[in-house]
């Protein structure tokens, strides 16, 4: 029973992002509507059509977002004038289904040709801001080193300082003392040779 179950959440964790294109036939569709309603019709029968087939259980079509280029093309020459299919990326994460625009019926040439360019160039711009997104990203991290190779010789250097300071009152202190215990031995010196000199200064006049 255990293996079982591994197998089964490892079915689960490669099923959790699918890719898959589908030319999504739409004339029968809009067909039972009437014209002022035919676009809408469509998006609502290309949403029928990836919950059954991306087996979306819930059969709930608000999983499907749909985009906007897809709108954009179905919608492209009026709500009367729609595309009889379309070709579309399907993409599916977590149970929720991504849709992006391939291409449309040859009836929709130019159309076609437009968004393709016009999706091209969203691309592009995309990358292009992932790009710089990107380099901002590695420049915030670079100045995020230096500050802290900075704040790391600072603080080498305040350690480098502090030592230098404390050496110099150590020997500061030591000097304090020496010097402290040496007027002694100098007062004391120098009372004997004023003694020694008032001596001398007497036998010389008692000679006289």
């Amino acid at each position: 029973m255990a293996e079982k179950d591994k197998t089964k959440t490892e079915k689960k964790t490669k099923s959790e992002r699918i890719e898959r294109i589908y030319t999504i036939p739409l004339r029968k569709e809009w067909l039972k509507a009437p014209k002022y309603r035919r676009a809408k019709r469509t998006i609502r029968a290309i949403k029928e059509f990836l919950v059954k087939h991306m087996k979306i259980y819930d059969r709930d079509l608000d999983k499907i977002k749909v985009d906007p280029w897809i709108n954009k093309a179905i919608w492209s020459r009026g709500i009367k004038n729609v595309p009889h299919k379309i070709i579309v990326k399907a993409i599916k994460e977590d149970d929720e289904v991504r849709t992006e625009l391939i291409s449309l019926p040859r009836n929709f040439k130019s159309e076609d040709e437009f968004f393709k360019k016009k999706i091209e160039k969203e691309k592009k711009r995309e990358m292009e801001n992932k790009k710089k997104a990107e380099d901002k990203r590695k420049a915030l991290e670079k100045l995020a080193e230096e500050k802290k190779k900075a704040e790391a010789k600072k603080d080498e250097e305040k350690g480098i300082e502090e030592k230098l300071d404390e050496e110099k009152k150590k020997e500061e202190e030591k000097e304090l003392h020496s010097a402290k215990e040496m007027p002694k031995e100098h007062m004391h010196v120098g009372h004997e040779a004023k003694s020694q000199v008032k001596a001398q200064v007497h036998k010389t006049n008692t000679k006289k």
